[in-house]
């Protein structure tokens, strides 16, 4: 509870962390490019926003997100303990949670929105914003359910991240080559400033609360199935919307 305790402190530790990104992006304008800063005092407003939206933000998880996330964990993980039942079968509230969690998280993501705005725009308007970003959040969610199953059940985490990858590959041998770019890029932009803390705190609650399981080795890797299966859901839907298209257009010429 640092910001709490001491809030000039975590500012200025929050300084410490942004300081040198500005720094370098300085440099490379007046080194490199050799070109003065355009309008400088907007720039130093700028920076001073971001410099507290970050601090407020650190603090919100270090205060909220992060416990919420634990407490939840503890208290699904206690529920299905409860019931006696020690299989996999149990933990049926706790797939429902991380899949809403993952799908709630992933739809009111920024960086996820601001993507699928541009991909409306460089496509004229022909791929649906929330189209994309629902696609994309069903993809979250999958591979969220299935991260809490592998940390319930002790599996390996490298057999679902190689079978998810295998599947992407022959995906993309077939899928139409001009959604294979935003398809991966879905991947990435998930893994961001909503969804991240949530589905962490959830998989680090669900180690520390399962037995014989280690915070470190199981707590962690929910990230990776975020950033996996949103690939494998974009790439499935551009398969069909080709598949439905091809379909359309065979049915016109036996007209």
């Amino acid at each position: 509870m640092m910001f709490l305790d001491d809030p000039a402190a975590f500012f200025l530790a929050t300084a410490r962390d942004v300081f040198p990104v500005l720094l370098f992006l300085v440099f490379f304008h007046l080194a490199v490019l050799k070109r003065p800063i355009p309008r400088p005092s907007h720039v130093a407003i700028g920076f001073l926003f971001v410099l507290i939206g970050m601090a407020l933000f650190l603090a919100g998880l270090e205060l909220a997100l992060f416990p919420v996330g634990r407490s939840m964990a503890l208290q699904l993980v206690e529920a299905a303990q409860q019931s006696g039942v020690t299989s996999w079968k149990s933990y049926g509230l706790i797939y429902l949670f991380a899949a809403l969690i993952g799908f709630s998280t992933t739809i009111a993501e920024p960086s996820l929105i601001a993507v699928a705005i541009k991909a409306q725009q460089a496509s004229h308007g022909s791929i649906s914003p929330w189209g994309l970003r629902t696609v994309v959040a069903i993809g979250v969610a999958l591979g969220i359910t299935l991260g809490t199953y592998r940390i319930i059940t002790g599996t390996p985490l490298h057999w679902y991240i190689m079978a998810g990858y295998i599947i992407v590959a022959i995906q993309t041998l077939f899928a139409p080559k001009s959604l294979i770019p935003l398809a991966y890029d879905s991947g990435g932009v998930t893994t961001s400033t909503v969804t991240v803390p949530l589905v962490a705190a959830l998989g680090l609650g669900l180690a520390s609360n399962i037995p014989g399981r280690s915070t470190v080795i199981d707590g962690f890797g929910l990230i990776a199935f975020a950033s996996l299966f949103p690939i494998i859901t974009v790439l499935a839907y551009a398969q069909l919307a080709q598949w439905k298209t091809n379909r359309y257009k065979a049915k016109l010429l036996n007209q």
